[in-house]
């Protein structure tokens, strides 16, 4: 379930400033993200995988404590960011 180098790749050109920029909130909010979505298609079919299921959620902790964080120091870029990865909120 985890993400290709291509697709890292990828993510990380569209929301850091450039290509080495994989500390930032917003990559990393966007790579959880992507993460989330895959595994969620994973545990659509294998609904008794228990492990998966808690790594998935621990993958939501740690985007909501990331997106709180930006919610707080600048709400601009964390309204725009959720709309772009289509975040419930």
């Amino acid at each position: 379930m985890a993400l290709s180098k291509e697709r890292r790749a990828e993510i990380i050109k569209q929301f850091g400033a450039n290509e080495k920029d994989t500390g930032s909130v917003k990559v990393q909010i966007a790579l959880l993200t992507a993460q989330i979505n895959e595994l969620s298609k994973h545990l659509k079919s294998n609904k008794k995988d228990a492990s998966g299921q808690r790594g998935l959620f621990k993958l939501i902790g740690q985007r909501r404590g990331l997106l709180d964080y930006l919610n707080r120091n600048d709400r601009d870029a964390y309204v725009k960011l959720i709309s772009e990865l289509g975040i419930r909120k």
